[in-house]
Formats: structure tokens, C-alpha cells, sequence
């Protein structure tokens, strides 16, 4: 299946985000629509796409669960081919989208097709399960990585994850209070959704011409 993509962001900007969605919810979610607007507003280009399982259902009635994470590294990597950007690329995604860039990352940073990598909610491990950890591959990381989870994150909270040992290439971007959509409840972190999408764009921002240029 051709990879179609949706974009926001200015068109001439310098830098390409590639997203690609989380295990059970499209690239036009709600989380995933606020994320990338708030990256296109400090103004990065981003473009979204879907696994084939998901945008299969856009035409069928089966709702075939995701394949295995793994499974779909070559069609992420279809993805970044068929985007054809002239510019710097981040790859990433939210939560299982994020953990599939993750698992390539390094090769197509090494051959110089990508800059860097944007894990949005990260599932360090499965929900409810924080001994089986999806990190191995993290601790060495050569790709230059910026993590944006929030701290009451059930799939990795701040605690959980400062308990172990990232790659030195890793950022974590912590947002207080934020869940698996990166939200906080206002009435407990004194900060909005709004509060944290702005943060997560400018901080993007920096950090993209930080490692880019």
C-alpha cells in the first residue's frame, strides 16, 4: 500500500517531522492532530502516516489488531523513502509509532537519511507490566533522541524511567502531571493540554536546530 501522508506546518520550512501514530488510534486523532500542530505552529513541517493495518480500516470492516512492533520497521522506513524530503529529517510518533522509528533509527541516522528522533509518550513498557522494559535498544542509541513523556505516564512515569539508563544521545522532555496523551489535570499540575502542547513546540523547536542546524 502507497504511503499518503498529511502534513501541517509551513511548507518551505527547513526541517520535517515524520510522525507516525500510536497502536490503537489513527495519524488524525485527537493526540495526534494537537501534537502536530503545535510542532507546525513553531514552525516545523510535519507529515503523518498510517501502519497499513490502520489505514485498512479506513475501507474495511476488519479491525485487525497491530502486527508486533517490530514487524513494521520496513514500513516506516517505506515512509521516510516516499516522503523524499530535500531538507533535515526527524523521524518519531507517538507511543508504538515512536517505539517503531526508535528500532531504526540508528541505521538511517548513520547513512545520513535522518537527523534525529522524536518518541512522543514512549511505552517504556506494556501498561500495567513495568518489568517488561522496551529499552534495550535505548541504551545505546547513536541517533540524537528527544523523548516527551508525561510524568503519571502509565506505560513509563518519571519514576520508572529515571530508574534506568538511557543512552547519553537521550533527552527527556518531562511534562508535569501529563498522561499517555501528554494531558495534565489542570486542577493538580496548575498547567493545561495548551500550556503543554506550546512547551512541547517550542522545545522541539530548539532542540531540532540544535542537532540540525
Amino acid at each position: 500500500m502507497a504511503t499518503k501522508f498529511r502534513f501541517d506546518g509551513p511548507v518551505g520550512a527547513r526541517h520535517t517531522v515524520l510522525l507516525a501514530h500510536g497502536a490503537g488510534a489513527p495519524m488524525d486523532s485527537a493526540s495526534m492532530t494537537a501534537s502536530a500542530r503545535a510542532l507546525a505552529n513553531a514552525g516545523l513541517r510535519v507529515a503523518r502516516f498510517e501502519f497499513d493495518y490502520m489505514a485498512s480500516r479506513r475501507t474495511t470492516a476488519n479491525r485487525k489488531p497491530p502486527p508486533r512492533a517490530d514487524k513494521l520497521n520496513p514500513e516506516y522506513i517505506a515512509a521516510v523513502n516516499a516522503l523524499a524530503s530535500t531538507g533535515p529529517v526527524i523521524i518519531g510518533g507517538k507511543s508504538m509509532g515512536g517505539r517503531v522509528a526508535s528500532m531504526i533509527a540508528d541505521e538511517l541516522y548513520a547513512s545520513g537519511k535522518i537527523v534525529g528522533l522524536l518518541c512522543l509518550a514512549y511505552p517504556f513498557h506494556p501498561q500495567g507490566k513495568p518489568d517488561q522494559l522496551r529499552i534495550s535498544h535505548l541504551t545505546t542509541m547513536e541517533t540524537p533522541t528527544l523523548i516527551v513523556q508525561g510524568t503519571r505516564d502509565l506505560f513509563g512515569t518519571r519514576e520508572e524511567v529515571s530508574a534506568q539508563t538511557l543512552s547519553k544521545n537521550i533527552e527527556v522532555l518531562w511534562l508535569e502531571d501529563g498522561d499517555h496523551d501528554l494531558k495534565p489535570r489542570k486542577s493538580v499540575s496548575g498547567f493545561s493540554a495548551d500550556d503543554h502542547l506550546k512547551t512541547v513546540g517550542r522545545t522541539v523547536s530548539v532542540w531540532v536546530e540544535t542537532i540540525a542546524g
